[in-house]
């Protein structure tokens, strides 16, 4: 018998708001905040992705594994990973890995407007 249930990843970031609105145009799904420092995106499917105020945020540092790692990134699998990419690129995230070497490796990396890692992943 499992000890717990998932609920769900939150990411500290300076703009809750604005980082909710980033990631509902790459998944969808419906925003709901508690108060001004705490959003939640509920996404199709029932997984949920907070976002909490943290005023000193500051970004990981990709592809380090000292003392500023990433810590955590999400992945999202996508049909059509050149389309994806336009499409995240024009809401805001940087890329920081898009050599798929040729297709050969099947996922690209960037940030999110606040400095997160995450994956576009061809599906």
């Amino acid at each position: 018998m499992p000890i717990a249930t998932y609920s769900l990843v939150a990411l500290d970031c300076p703009d809750p708001r604005a980082l909710a609105g980033f990631y509902q145009a790459v998944v969808g799904g419906e925003i709901t905040n508690e108060h001004e420092d705490w959003y939640t995106l509920h996404v199709p499917g029932g997984a949920r992705i907070a976002f909490q105020r943290a005023t000193d945020h500051r970004p990981p540092e990709w592809p380090r594994a000292d003392h500023n790692s990433q810590q955590a990134h999400l992945d999202f699998d996508v049909p059509d990973i050149d389309r994806a990419q336009e499409e995240v690129l024009a809401l805001g995230a940087t890329p920081l890995d898009l050599d798929d070497e040729g297709g050969k490796r099947d996922f690209r990396v960037y940030a999110d407007p606040a400095g997160h890692p995450f994956c576009l992943c061809l599906a």
